[in-house]
């Protein structure tokens, strides 16, 4: 009951009408004050332990389970070829060169299929895939300690999921895939053309006006906040560091280049 009490009742304790007298106030409070330290503390353990166990959950090669069944390929398996991933700043053009890629090398390119079928295996709606499946809700430390006191959240759960539509994609053969950590998901898996497209702040501002329109938020705005989250869901599910340019095979300027010269860049390296 000491934590559902009305309001009289807390008047009352935190009162000196509550104790006998002032030292057994004091105590009281001391005792209070140690037993939320105590809850804090596990807490925060509970924490750094659940995150320290999914760091360490990615550094198993060919991991496809986050809470641990691994994908181990078999001896004598074939290792897919000819995969093209697309990562991409948003408003930069990204999906737009991947399909045209695609289209040009006459492969399949898959973006929204990834997202169909995650809504599939997990009862999601398309929205909140299509978001939570790229973006965090805030920063990187948000990331690591929010709502994970109690096991794994949706986020890591779209996570252990994608991985798995990711890669059995990938295996139909040769294709396109459009961001979602696909670069970090096959590196030990497929024989890929790792790319990332950028571009200033200026043209990505233009473009996304005229693709999506206005919105409340200024451009500029969007733009940050889209990429910091984007980055901030790549550095916790990868630990790599999000358009780095040693990360990728490929980095290309879309701003200017133009889209159509980057994919033409692009196809004639596959």
């Amino acid at each position: 009951r000491g934590f559902l009490m009305h309001g009289t009742d807390c008047q009352k304790i935190c009162s000196a009408e509550g104790f006998p007298d002032e030292k057994s106030r004091r105590e009281f409070f001391v005792k209070v004050i140690f037993l939320q330290f105590l809850f804090l503390h596990f807490a925060f353990l509970r924490i750094v332990c659940y995150t320290i166990f999914i760091r360490l959950s990615k550094t198993c090669q060919d991991r496809g389970n986050l809470f641990g069944s691994l994908y181990v390929k078999e001896r004598g398996e074939t290792v897919m070829k000819n995969i093209i991933t697309i990562s991409r700043e948003f408003g930069s053009g990204g999906r737009t060169i991947g399909k045209k890629v695609a289209e040009q090398l006459g492969i399949p390119c898959y973006d929204a299929e990834i997202i169909q079928e995650m809504v599939k295996e997990t009862g999601f709606t398309p929205e909140y895939v299509k978001e939570a499946g790229e973006y965090t809700p805030g920063s990187f430390l948000s990331s690591a300690f929010s709502n994970r006191l109690f096991g794994p959240t949706n986020e890591d759960i779209l996570w252990e999921h994608q991985y798995k539509v990711i890669t059995k994609l990938a295996q139909k053969g040769p294709c396109v895939i459009v961001g979602r950590c696909a670069d970090y998901i096959l590196q030990d898996k497929a024989d890929c053309l790792k790319v990332f497209i950028h571009a200033d702040i200026d043209f990505r501002a233009q473009r996304i006006v005229e693709v999506y329109g206005e919105r409340e938020q200024s451009p500029e705005e969007r733009l940050r906040d889209k990429d910091k989250r984007r980055a901030a869901y790549h550095r916790f599910y990868t630990d790599m560091k999000w358009g780095y340019a040693q990360n990728y095979h490929l980095t290309l300027n879309s701003g200017v280049l133009g889209i159509d010269q980057c994919v033409k860049i692009i196809a004639s390296l596959y």
